[in-house]
């Protein structure tokens, strides 16, 4: 019985952190308003945009990332800059587990 229950509260801790985690990154990030990147993983799991940097810091680089999150925060889109022209834009879900799936 206190197996059962051990193992009970460490799926409900488990379960509490990933859900705390998601919504971190919604408080974190204000929908619709674009956020810049100097790069950009979406294999790495849990995914974590990093710090993001004003445009005056990206504007200089070669090539950046904008991420702007929708307003359920469950959702992103990456452009893709390079010398300042959009070469692609791609979305992608953010899972429970803060893995991004392509859209």
């Amino acid at each position: 019985m206190r197996q059962g229950v051990r193992v009970a509260a460490e799926v409900i801790a488990i379960l509490f952190s990933v859900g705390a985690s998601a919504a971190s990154l919604a408080e974190k990030f204000q929908p619709d308003a674009p956020y810049y990147f100097e790069s950009f993983d979406p294999a790495m799991k849990p995914w974590d945009p990093g710090q993001d940097l004003n445009f005056e810091e990206v504007f200089k680089n070669y090539a950046y990332y904008e991420i702007i999150f929708d307003k359920s925060g469950q959702e992103i889109t990456v452009n893709h800059y390079i010398q300042n022209r959009k070469e692609r834009s791609n979305r992608f879900l953010i899972r429970p587990d803060r893995a991004l799936e392509a859209k």
